[in-house]
């Protein structure tokens, strides 16, 4: 089962990268952009009988190593169906937030 992990700084910490990309954007002409906050994915291939336990799983994961909970919150998606992401269309999935 596949669950994907998105982490991204808490809204109350300065983002430098994001906010380096965002003065880019608008130098390149891209008015209609505003804030941009950069953030990390990961894909975990997880072993469970359910999607409840993938979500606990990625979630005691992204606890401990994946996310710093001082700065960072992380939301988990979990794919129901046992099949591989396509740039095309997205599987089923559940979410969960830690916004902390």
């Amino acid at each position: 089962m596949k669950a994907r992990v998105f982490v991204t700084l808490k809204p109350s910490v300065f983002d430098p990268q994001g906010q380096t990309i965002a003065d880019a954007l608008h130098s390149m002409g891209y008015s209609g952009i505003g804030d941009v906050r950069q953030g990390k994915f990961f894909e975990l291939d997880v072993q469970s009988k359910s999607p409840d336990q993938a979500r606990a799983l990625a979630a005691e994961v992204a606890d401990k190593l994946l996310a710093n909970p001082v700065i960072e919150s992380y939301r988990i998606e979990v794919d129901r169906k046992r099949c591989q992401l396509s740039a095309i269309s997205w599987p089923s999935t559940e979410s969960l937030r830690a916004d902390g």
